[in-house]
């Protein structure tokens, strides 16, 4: 094949992802599952070029930044805190799932020895968490429920796959007991260790890196650093990719500049989208190469069926048997358990993906019954998409499982900016001198200060207001902006200015804008009572203080901004007299003058379906 003709086959490949996903987002289907039946579709039409998943390019040139792409986003506090209840999912799972189909598929299957059936269940063993946590974040799957999905799929894949190399060895000859403990130590900590190292030496470097071009481009080279050194030593390659990219991730605020973080998080997520899809094309691309071979088997389309359906029926049954088991021993010990409901979605939430059909490719050629296994392994994944994926988000909404709180995410993150926007303007206190100006220091103490307030505007988004100061304020600005960049055209078509001078001009507008644009507005909901978080319930003496209720002066007007003929944005009260002001993003800024007049310690949302509250004291939410 000449170098044009695989050009062109690659971008086809990524022609019919981008047109695939866009339609299966408008029409709300599954993206994964729309490409692997275009894919199917696509692999009987005559002169459709036959693509070969080789296996060695899936787990070694797809799977290692697939993992990266993941670990690197998921917080490395939560994953310790829910490490648990993730290796019980990611380990002990997949050792009970490649045991019990292993046994099915060597009942099931005639000849088949009970090693080969043993190989086919670690194959299959493995969830693909990429099509459910899709479905968690469309349908508001509760954030802990994602999380172990998250987690369980960064670590699963190794245990499947140290599984799948016991059991080919095991169809070579025999295998003890004591070998395959010794295995899976040797690749646990052998990728351990390898992760820790790669994670350190990398974040060591990449501290040093200034330009965002030079970091990303070691960034991409990180995942297959970390996995080759680890299978080099006969350690798991898919545990040190994902050791070092939970570190680099958790580094990354301190060890980063804002460019080369913004790099980074553009690139990685452009390639873990087209990796990812693009495999589930070939996948579907693969059928009929399958069914060809499949068909030199000598069974019968029945028995091809039976075997099938055993195998998918196995496969579901088991993730729901461990699922069970474990709230059982949990409430039989009066362990914490999470409740029945989220087990029942954890449970049916095994959707299988990329590593399932590369790993059944990894099967030996002189594997008894190989063509079976490869068509069994398609099955599962395409089964437990279409099962799973149409009717996950049924479950989740008839369950009613709690979504994320919009409106307690945008009072988290307004304490936390309103914490870092104190903490800077006392560090500008301090750090000023006599010779700075006084309207640059006054500058930068407004602009702190808007960044904390539009946070808080946030909040009251179901009363009558319908446009905040944050809200004219970048309304405006974006207007000026398009003003801006029409006379930046006007100078770049007239020669005006050197074309490397308007690219740093264009650079400026660029970062502006993209401080402006919201990627999603966190408006609360109003239906739903804005709380303040348990977390923070209660994080200092007077907010622990049971405060007696008292009748507002003003249930729905600051008395100050009436008498003085000014406006204001959201209203507070003073749990200790009951006085409502108005807040910090209002002009007169009343509720914090009432705190300073009387020392009042503690304030009380008076907007509608508020109930959240502030001490000014200690700068605390609770």
């Amino acid at each position: 094949m000449s170098g044009v003709e695989i050009a062109v086959e690659l971008v086809a490949l990524v022609v019919a992802v981008l047109l695939v996903t866009a339609a299966a987002r408008k029409l709300d289907w599954s993206a994964p599952l729309c490409l692997i039946a275009v894919g199917v579709v696509a692999s009987y039409v005559p002169g459709i070029p036959e693509y070969e998943l080789d296996p060695e390019v899936v787990l070694l040139g797809l799977l290692p930044p697939l993992l990266y792409a993941t670990a690197i986003r998921t917080s490395l506090i939560d994953f310790r805190r829910n490490r648990g209840p993730i290796l019980l999912l990611s380990v002990g799972l997949v050792i009970f799932t490649t045991a019990a189909v292993g046994v099915v598929a060597w009942l099931v299957i005639p000849g088949l020895p009970l090693a080969a059936g043993l190989a086919i269940g670690a194959v299959v063993a493995p969830p693909d968490a990429v099509a459910a946590t899709a479905v968690a974040r469309k349908v508001g799957m509760p954030r802990k429920l994602t999380r172990l999905l998250e987690g369980e799929s960064l670590f699963n894949d190794a245990a499947a796959l140290v599984a799948l190399r016991t059991a080919i060895a095991a169809i070579a000859g025999s295998v003890s007991l004591l070998q395959v403990g010794g295995d899976f130590l040797l690749a646990a900590g052998g990728g351990l260790v390898i992760g820790f190292a790669v994670g350190a030496i990398a974040a060591m470097i990449r501290t040093r890196l200034q330009d965002p071009v030079t970091d990303t481009a070691l960034s991409l080279v990180v995942p297959f650093i970390a996995y080759i050194a680890a299978e080099a030593i006969h350690g798991s390659g898919v545990i040190a990719v994902v050791v070092a990219g939970l570190i680099l991730g958790h580094k990354a605020p301190s060890m980063l500049s804002g460019r080369s973080r913004l790099a980074s998080r553009l690139n990685w997520q452009t390639i873990q989208f087209l990796l990812e899809n693009i495999v589930f094309l070939l996948i579907g691309l693969q059928v009929r190469r399958i069914m060809t071979e499949v068909g030199d088997s000598g069974l019968s389309a029945l028995q091809l069926v039976v075997i099938c359906l055993a195998t998918l029926a196995a496969t579901i049954v088991t993730r729901i048997i461990w699922m069970a088991g474990i709230g059982l021993a949990r409430r039989m010990f009066r362990r914490h358990a999470w409740p029945w409901r989220y087990s029942a979605v954890i449970a049916w939430a095994g959707m299988r993906g990329v590593v399932t059909l590369a790993a059944a490719f990894v099967l030996p050629a002189d594997t008894p019954q190989r063509a079976v296994l490869v068509l069994v392994a398609f099955v599962v994944v395409a089964g437990t998409l279409l099962l799973h994926g149409t009717t996950l988000p049924v479950l989740v909404r008839r369950l009613k499982l709690p979504p994320p709180d919009a409106g307690e995410d945008a009072l988290q993150e307004a304490a936390v900016l309103h914490d870092m926007t104190r903490a800077a303007i006392d560090e500008l206190e301090k750090i000023r001198t006599p010779e700075d100006p006084e309207d640059i220091v006054e500058r930068l103490r407004s602009r702190l200060q808007h960044r904390s307030d539009s946070a808080w505007e946030e909040l009251g988004r179901q009363s009558a207001l319908t446009e905040t100061p944050s809200d004219a304020y970048r309304r405006l600005r974006l207007k000026l902006l398009e003003v801006e960049r029409a006379k930046f055209l006007e100078a770049r078509d007239s020669g005006m200015a050197d074309d490397d001078v308007l690219r740093r001009i264009l650079e400026r507008l660029d970062i502006e804008e993209s401080m402006l644009d919201r990627e999603e507005e966190t408006v609360p909901d109003s239906d739903r009572e804005l709380r303040t978080p348990a977390a923070t319930a209660g994080s200092c003496k007077h907010l622990a203080k049971s405060w007696p209720e008292v009748q507002p002066d003003a249930p729905d007007v600051c008395a100050e901004c009436v008498a003085h003929g000014t406006t204001w944005v959201h209203l507070r009260k003073c749990l200790k007299c009951g006085n409502v002001a108005c807040c910090d993003s209002s002009p007169s800024k009343h509720a914090t003058q009432h705190f300073h007049d009387t020392l009042h310690p503690v304030m009380r949302s008076q907007e509608p379906g508020e109930t959240w509250r502030w001490c000014f004291v200690d700068k605390q939410l609770g």
